[in-house]
């Protein structure tokens, strides 16, 4: 009994020093939160979602063109970065020994410990200075090179975790080796390959430096990926550098509204994963 009891003192011990460290952990993140709400929510209203902004120094506006560009250069990059971030991750973890593979993972190593800002001078010297314009879809590309390798990594290591017996039934079943890989290796590992894929897609929504030498930023509400076009982080920036108390308070509700959205395309992603399996289920 004495021994029994020493156990199961020492697990609550090592449960309650878990849940501490985890707690202590998700503080900053609850202070970021609630100072972002305090700081930015007074600020939300129709016309903040609806309107452009007002000229410097008078009162009103809104930052709907950030809004609409922040979706359209991430799209783009998504579009950009994902497809090729999943092809490379596949074909690393189905043939690991390949010297390409040796290869890709070093640059992705590379890349991933690259910091933004020169990725976004990269982009200004091979684009923007080549184009003489800045243009949201150099920024698209800025923020695509930032995301390949870190969906290419989530992508390899989430497929290394599917056994091997799997495979191998499948291909004792007929199934070409793609077909195997696709239609059940990734099917498989689908959860966390999404999940991976929402990092990358929340990591370059918040980018600032890159879309500074490249997509510039813009007062006007744009469409066009030709030209320059603004963002949300580019906003927040300029609002929060600006001498006028009122872009100071823009500043932190456009903190919030990108912090809200990078959270609706979150949950979003993860209850439509939920359905699916729970309908195939």
């Amino acid at each position: 009994m004495n021994h029994r009891g020493l156990r199961r003192g020492v697990s609550n011990l090592m449960v309650g020093l878990v849940t501490g460290v985890v707690l202590v952990a998700l503080l900053p993140l609850a202070f970021i939160l609630v100072n972002l709400a305090l700081q930015g929510a007074g600020s939300l209203s129709l016309d903040f979602f609806t309107r452009t902004p007002a000229p410097a120094g008078e009162s009103g506006g809104g930052v709907v063109h950030a809004i609409v560009g922040t979706l359209i250069i991430v799209g783009a990059a998504s579009a950009i970065g994902l497809p090729v971030g999943l092809a490379a991750g596949i074909y690393c973890a189905e043939y690991p020994a390949s010297r390409l593979t040796w290869t890709t993972r070093f640059v992705a190593d590379v890349l991933n410990g690259t910091p933004s800002i020169v990725v976004g001078v990269f982009a200004w010297a091979w684009i923007v200075a080549t184009q003489r314009h800045f243009s949201a879809l150099a920024g698209s590309a800025a923020l695509a090179i930032l995301m390949i390798p870190m969906v290419l990594r989530t992508t390899e290591e989430m497929i290394k975790l599917v056994p091997s017996s799997l495979r191998e039934a499948a291909l004792a079943l007929g199934y070409p080796r793609w077909r195997t890989s696709l239609s059940i290796v990734v099917r498989t590992t689908l959860p966390g390959i999404v999940t991976g894929s929402l990092l990358a897609v929340a990591r370059i929504a918040g980018e600032t430096a890159p879309l500074l030498f490249t997509a510039l930023g813009s007062q006007y509400l744009s469409f066009r990926p030709d030209q320059p076009m603004a963002a949300l982080p580019l906003t927040v920036f300029t609002y929060a550098t600006g001498p006028y108390e009122e872009w100071h308070r823009y500043a932190w509700a456009s903190a919030l509204v990108l912090i809200l959205v990078v959270l609706v395309l979150s949950v979003g992603a993860r209850l439509a994963i939920r359905r699916r399996f729970d309908f195939h289920g």
